[in-house]
């Protein structure tokens, strides 16, 4: 058990609390538990990386904490009326398919491995982003106006180019 695991698995602890928090409107906790989150994959990404303390159980926890956190986020946004549903189920059903992906061709026995591209990266990151506007705007009662509306057609495009890479990357797989 390494530190940046620890961190992870903490992460994955703030996940039920940032939700509670939101679902009772306490806004400005929600926030700042995020914002912890995202801060604590930062640092974890950074120690396991940088000082040699990456490892196998993180390479597979650290994805899924960061699932579990945006997924549940923007489902209980989406429930609360803060963020529209059709980004959830846009985010969620890229998530959905990558799993269903690996699963199948582990089924297949034509296991594949999944590694991040630059346009998930990109997407997660503005993922996380619009999470923190929708729940900043709403923390410091700040109308985002145009920014979320922008917020979402990012959102949405990085979503949509993820899911082709990945799509386009597991065929090729498949293929070969």
């Amino acid at each position: 058990m390494t530190i940046p695991n620890l961190i992870t698995i903490g992460r994955l602890f703030l996940v039920p609390l940032v939700i509670v928090m939101i679902v009772n409107t306490r806004w400005e906790t929600a926030f700042i538990i995020f914002v912890v989150a995202g801060i604590s994959d930062a640092v974890d990404g950074f120690l396991a990386k940088r000082c040699g303390m990456a490892s196998e159980l993180g390479a597979w926890l650290d994805p899924i904490a960061d699932k579990a956190l945006i997924v549940s986020i923007y489902i209980t946004l989406a429930v609360v009326g803060a963020i529209p549903v059709w980004l959830v189920v846009l985010v969620a059903a890229r998530d959905i398919m990558i799993v269903a992906a690996v699963l199948l061709s582990w089924l297949l026995d034509r296991p594949v491995t999944i590694a991040p591209f630059t346009v998930s990266k990109l997407n997660t990151a503005a993922q996380i982003a619009f999470a923190a506007l929708a729940l900043g705007s709403r923390a410091f009662g700040i109308d985002p106006g145009s920014a979320g509306t922008v917020g979402e057609l990012v959102v949405a495009l990085l979503t949509l180019a993820s899911m082709a890479a990945y799509l386009a990357f597991w065929l090729r797989h498949m293929a070969g």
